[in-house]
């Protein structure tokens, strides 16, 4: 079950965290990976660890907020059966709390960088008859989270991409679903902590933790669990669908 044989993925942001995890079990999974990176060394540092495990993948540097490097870049690529939309930056502040020059970098990447892969890919699935989009979204897309305004935004449009992307594209067999993790332990989480409670990072990572009712953070390994069962033919009948990864907080937290 769950085999990705001769399947080909992009996966944008899988140098690290959440998709270099993907980028790993899909390619364990028997998918063809190619990870899609603004830092080169962190894709190329994945696709090692891939190839070293028998795997195939390879690494292309682009900056997702730039439209024409990404339909250039997966215009070569040329085939593409799955597309994971991870790529995305984290920031926290209120309404008033954020400057014009921030919001507009949430934009660029975690908005626009999401649409330019979906502009790109989707042609090249309809010339193929079938495709499956798979978009990281967050609970803070339908959940209020303080002091993450501009971040919220943002998820809350990958969220209803995916719906509308799952709708207008039911005739072509192309599935688009979403996962909404809630805090996932990841090496950026350990620098938000150092940098910002310098001397306490034991304490606030215990906070953080707890803030989910399971009591702790999930694993992106977790999350690659849930990308593979979505992005493999044992899903075809799940589409437009959103997907809580999440210890309980939406639903428990009360």
């Amino acid at each position: 079950m769950f085999s990705l044989k001769n399947k080909s993925a992009v996966i944008t942001g899988g140098g690290s965290g959440i998709g270099r995890a993907i980028s790993v079990l899909f390619a364990k999974a028997g998918a063809t990976v190619h990870i899609i990176e603004l830092n080169s060394d962190a894709a190329i540092d994945t696709v090692n660890e891939i190839t070293q495990a028998g795997g195939k993948a390879a690494a292309h540097s682009c900056n997702v907020s730039n439209q024409q490097q990404v339909v250039d870049i997966y215009n070569q690529i040329g085939e593409i059966d799955i597309l994971v939309n991870n790529a995305g930056i984290a920031h926290i502040g209120e309404a008033t709390t954020t400057s014009e020059a921030d919001f507009d970098r949430i934009v660029s990447v975690n908005i626009k960088g999401v649409y330019n892969s979906l502009f790109a890919a989707i042609p090249l699935m309809k010339q193929q008859g079938k495709g499956v989009i798979l978009n990281m979204a967050s609970i803070a897309a339908t959940v209020g989270i303080t002091s993450r305004f501009a971040y919220s935004m943002s998820k809350g449009a990958v969220y209803s991409m995916t719906l509308s992307v799952a709708r207008d594209y039911l005739a072509d067999n192309i599935r688009c679903n979403s996962i909404s993790p809630a805090r996932v332990h990841t090496p950026f989480v350990d620098g938000f902590i150092a940098k910002n409670y310098a001397g306490k990072e034991e304490e606030i990572f215990d906070k953080l933790s707890k803030s989910q009712p399971i009591g702790r953070m999930g694993k992106p390994e977790e999350v690659a669990s849930m990308a593979l069962y979505l992005c493999s033919d044992e899903a075809g009948f799940v589409t437009g669908c959103d997907y809580l990864l999440d210890g309980g907080f939406v639903k428990l937290n009360n």
